[in-house]
């Protein structure tokens, strides 16, 4: 059988693979690097929500725990300036242990979303609007120094009466 110089051409696209239609989530990347200047409990937090949005349960509750972790590691890092007299020791102390804290969990949390979502959709998956988030958060973080400044004075007056 001869073939037809003017057919159409054919491509082979046995090594095509499909992608998925995904439900909106969050840039996991981005989320990383916004954790970098809003820490770990942003990341995940959107991590976790992402998660939910892509059916993975599991996966989103162990977000849970680290955004629920990384809270209590920020209280107590606050509670320990406030108790403990000031110190350069200290100062580096608590860099160090947010940098550590921020590494381990991109390293054991948010890389694996990154690459997960990148392996399943690609580029193409519908992306939510980080202008909630960065409004939550900002708004979160005034709170958190607002509570802790009216506890310093609170502090300061009582030790003031004594």
């Amino acid at each position: 059988m001869s073939t037809n110089p003017y057919a159409p051409p054919k491509a082979n696209v046995e090594d095509v693979t499909q992608r998925e239609e995904s439900s909106a989530i969050w840039n996991p990347g981005a989320a990383a690097g916004w954790s970098l200047l809003l820490s770990p409990i942003f990341g995940s937090i959107l991590h976790m929500k992402n998660w939910q949005a892509l059916g993975e349960p599991e996966k989103a509750a162990k977000s849970k725990q680290w955004a629920l972790g990384s809270t209590g590691f920020f209280v107590l890092l606050v509670l320990l300036g406030a108790l403990l007299p000031d110190s350069k020791a200290l100062e580096a102390g608590s860099r160090g242990a947010s940098i550590g804290l921020l590494i381990a969990w991109y390293s054991l949390s948010g890389k694996p979303q990154v690459s997960y979502v990148k392996s399943r959709f690609g580029k193409a998956y519908i992306r939510k609007s980080w202008a909630l988030p960065l409004l939550y958060a900002v708004l979160c973080f005034a709170a958190f120094v607002a509570v802790f400044v009216v506890a310093a004075l609170v502090l300061d007056a009582l030790q003031g009466e004594g």
